[in-house]
Formats: structure tokens, C-alpha cells, sequence
């Protein structure tokens, strides 16, 4: 048997869940596409995040990312346009595979930022079924408040100390480890850690999450 080591993740938790649009999907290139250029699109997905995350109660996604745009001087159009190519959503090279070993052993799921249908069809794009999909719209809140981490955890049944979250976002590791889970941070972009609380690990891909033991605090952040 390849894949998950027991002592390992299958020897510490019963499930595994995953921030969707960036941990498992590469989100970043698609807003960038949408926007016209990298520079455009980091201007906008990063209006669009500090609006999700100061939002309070769920605030339909789409007016959330039309407002970002507006508020960085790009045109309107460019919230309907990145709806309507969702379906380009895809998954980073590896995560199907880590995430199909990994369902070998435990239980998996996606806790996103973003509205139900949204959410579901983005979730198909991973190409790996998941036990549990929660969105910030059926949670009533965007992550990194507490209610989509709870409605996860109340859906899989389990306690927090058994389940551990794959973050994307940074904000997601105060965000999940404020309600107890341990949390491994796949830093794809290389983004700085800043004044937040440290990860159990950190990569910039998701195949170390094979073999990440679940008592190691104390890996190296990726290079």
C-alpha cells in the first residue's frame, strides 16, 4: 500500500478537509485570466478576499466579488464573466491523486468561500468525490468565522481534534484552528505567513500530505 503512512494522517484523524478554491483548485489562474493579467487579478481577488472576510453574515458571493472590482477601478463585467467560466476551474496537477489516496483511509471534504451552486460546481471540477461540500452561503459566513469549520465538522460527525484542515488562504489556519483542528497550509503562491499562528506544515504542493506525520509541528516551510 502506497500513499497514507500509518503513523500518519490515517493514524491521527478520521477525515481531512480542504479550503476548495485554493487549496485543491488553482482559482488564481482563472481570476487572473477573467481580469486580463496577474497584476489585475491579484489586485482583485485580494479586494475581493478583505471584502469575504470582513463581511460578517453571508453576503451573496457574486455581489462580494462585483463590489471588489468596482472598488479597484475594473469594469463591471467582470464578476457575471467569472461566473459564467467556473467550469474552467481546475484542480493543481496533484490533488486528485493525493486526495483519492487519502480517501482510501479517511473521510474527505471542502469547506469554501463562495454560494451553494457555486460551490457544488466547483467541487465537481476537483475530479474526486467528497463526503462533505459546505459553502459560506449554506454556512450563513465566510471562513475564516467559525460557522462553515462547525457546519463541517456537524456534518462528518467527528470532534475538531480528529479532523485536519488542508488551508489555502492563510486566514483559513486562525480560522480552522480557532475551532480546534490542526492545520496544514498548502502554500502554493509562496504567500508570507505574516503575524498568524504557525501550520503543523507547510508546502507548496500536496504530496508531502501523504506522508506529513501527524505529530511533526515542526517542518520547514517550502522553499
Amino acid at each position: 500500500m502506497t500513499g497514507v503512512a500509518r503513523p500518519g494522517v490515517a493514524g491521527r484523524y478520521e477525515a481531512v478537509l480542504f479550503d476548495l478554491l485554493t487549496a485543491v483548485l488553482d482559482s488564481w489562474s482563472l481570476w487572473d485570466s477573467v481580469a486580463g493579467g496577474p497584476a489585475a487579478g491579484r489586485e482583485w481577488r485580494g479586494e475581493y478576499l478583505r471584502l469575504a472576510y470582513g463581511a460578517g453574515s453571508y453576503t451573496p458571493y457574486e455581489e462580494l466579488v462585483a463590489a471588489a472590482a468596482r472598488a479597484r477601478g475594473l469594469g463591471p463585467e467582470l464578476a457575471p464573466a467569472l461566473a459564467a467560466r467556473w467550469d474552467e476551474l481546475a484542480p493543481w496537477p496533484e490533488a486528485p491523486r493525493v486526495i483519492g489516496e487519502l480517501a482510501r483511509h479517511v473521510r474527505t471534504g471542502v469547506v469554501t468561500n463562495c454560494s451553494r451552486e457555486l460551490g457544488r460546481r466547483a467541487a465537481e471540477r476537483a475530479g474526486v468525490p467528497f463526503d462533505v461540500v459546505v459553502t459560506a452561503e449554506e454556512a450563513g459566513a465566510y471562513k475564516p468565522r467559525p460557522e462553515p469549520y462547525r457546519m463541517a465538522l456537524d456534518r462528518l460527525g467527528l470532534p475538531a481534534e480528529r479532523v485536519l484542515f488542508v488551508a489555502g488562504s492563510r486566514y483559513d489556519i486562525p480560522g480552522a484552528g480557532g475551532v480546534g483542528m490542526d492545520v496544514w497550509w498548502h502554500n502554493r503562491i509562496h504567500l508570507p505567513l505574516g503575524d498568524l499562528p504557525a501550520p503543523i506544515a507547510e508546502y507548496d504542493r500536496l504530496t508531502p500530505l501523504l506522508d506529513t506525520p501527524s505529530t511533526d509541528r515542526d517542518e520547514p516551510p517550502a522553499p
